[in-house]
Parts: C-alpha cells; sequence; structure tokens
C-alpha cells in the first residue's frame, strides 16, 4: 500500500507538472511568434536586398560579428557584411562606415577586423570610423546617436539582423533603413535562425525593463578617430 501510494503521489506531481507547463510552452510559443512576426511586419519596406534601389544615407552603420567561425575558417556572416558594405560604399549609397562592433576582451576586436577587410575592399580608411562598445544590437543603435551624432543612417548585415536593429532603432527615435548581406544557410544558418528568435523576444523585454547600453562614453566626431593600434 505503501508504494502504491508513493507511486499514485508522484502521478498526481507529474500531471500538475504537465498542467502547469503546457500553458507557460503555449504562452512562450505564442510570444515567439508574436515577436517576430511584429518586427518583420514592422520593418518589411526598410530592408533592401538591391544597392540600385536603396536610398542614400550618409552613414552606414555596419553590425560587428567575428571574423573566423567556430572551427577557426571564415565566417561567412562577416565575409557576407563586408562585401555588402564595400558594395554600398563604392556604389555611393553611403560615405562613410561606423564599424560596430565588440571589443570587450584581450585579443577579440570586432570593429578593427572589419576595417581591415574593408580597407582591403577598397574603402578609404578615412571614411571609416570604429565603435568598440557595440556589445549588442541595442547599444549599437543607441550609440550610433548617443556617441556618434548619427539619427539617420543606413544597417548593414543580414536581413534578419537588420530587421531587429531598424525595429530597436525606430522605437529609439532613429530613421534607419538596412541593406541585407547574403545570408548563410546549412547548419550555421539554423542555429543563427533559432538564436534569432530569442533575441527579438529579447528586444521587448529590454524595452518593458528600460534597459540601457552597457557603456556610452564622450561625443565622437565621425573621421577623427585615430586608426587602431596593431596586435602584437
Amino acid at each position: 500500500m505503501a508504494s502504491g501510494g508513493r507511486s499514485q503521489g508522484r502521478s498526481r506531481l507529474l500531471k500538475l507538472a504537465f498542467f502547469i507547463a503546457l500553458p507557460l510552452l503555449a504562452l512562450g510559443a505564442v510570444a515567439l511568434w508574436w515577436c517576430d512576426h511584429h518586427i518583420k511586419a514592422e520593418t518589411a519596406e526598410l530592408v533592401y536586398d538591391q544597392v540600385e534601389a536603396i536610398p542614400f544615407n550618409r552613414v552606414g552603420v555596419v553590425l560587428g560579428t567575428s571574423e573566423k567561425g567556430r572551427g577557426g575558417g571564415p565566417n561567412l556572416y562577416f565575409t557576407h557584411r563586408m562585401k555588402a558594405a564595400a558594395e554600398l560604399y563604392h556604389a555611393g549609397k553611403v560615405e562613410h562606415l561606423l564599424l560596430s562592433g565588440d571589443n570587450g576582451r584581450k585579443g577579440y576586436n570586432e570593429p578593427a577586423d572589419m576595417r581591415r577587410a574593408l580597407i582591403q575592399a577598397g574603402v578609404d580608411s578615412t571614411d571609416i570610423t570604429l565603435d568598440y562598445a557595440g556589445f549588442r544590437t541595442f547599444d549599437s543603435m543607441v550609440r550610433a546617436r548617443e556617441v556618434f551624432g548619427q539619427d539617420r543612417f543606413t544597417v548593414i548585415s543580414q536581413r534578419f539582423h537588420n530587421e531587429r536593429a531598424i525595429y530597436i532603432a525606430a522605437q529609439a527615435g532613429l530613421q534607419a533603413i538596412g541593406f541585407n548581406a547574403q545570408d548563410v544557410t546549412g547548419r550555421s544558418g539554423w542555429r543563427t535562425a533559432l538564436r534569432e528568435k530569442a533575441a527579438r523576444v529579447k528586444v521587448f523585454v529590454d524595452m518593458a525593463l528600460g534597459i540601457d547600453p552597457k557603456f556610452l562614453g564622450d561625443p565622437v566626431e565621425l573621421g577623427t578617430q585615430p586608426p587602431p593600434e596593431p596586435e602584437r
């Protein structure tokens, strides 16, 4: 009897856990869908795939990512973004590139890596400014105005990233459009797509909590920075 009573107790607890977890899972699924759908709908007319179609903005904000992939080879997200940024620059659709990325730990410098790649692609170094504290997409958008004095610009990244960045910019009172770099398919693409779903939910959590950028700092005029020191 005692053993049977324990079994019945465990069964009731499992049922209770199931009935508690089920609505939470359903709520989570709805939140993922709604945040994704809402951001896509709000930014659908603000992202461009063709250089010929995109309006001119003086400044292009290039969002950072690692130059190297997980296995140490080239990261195609980085490669495609640099190609898109150089293409937009050479077409005269932007005049200055603000490279916003993570430089939060020793030996890891997304903005400097982007600068090197873009100079190799023919971008004039005087038309490049580095934002070393673009730790998150939110930080990159807010710092574009608060630190670098820009309230109108073109975001350059993959489409999924541009949509989220432009939505964040709009909520901050900025006028941003996006130029879509070529996306990445395969396993890396699927992993990124899944992370993006969660990142879109976090956009609304951050807004609800009033999250601020990790770091702001003094104003910087575009084109006035010295070049980064070479890595040792």
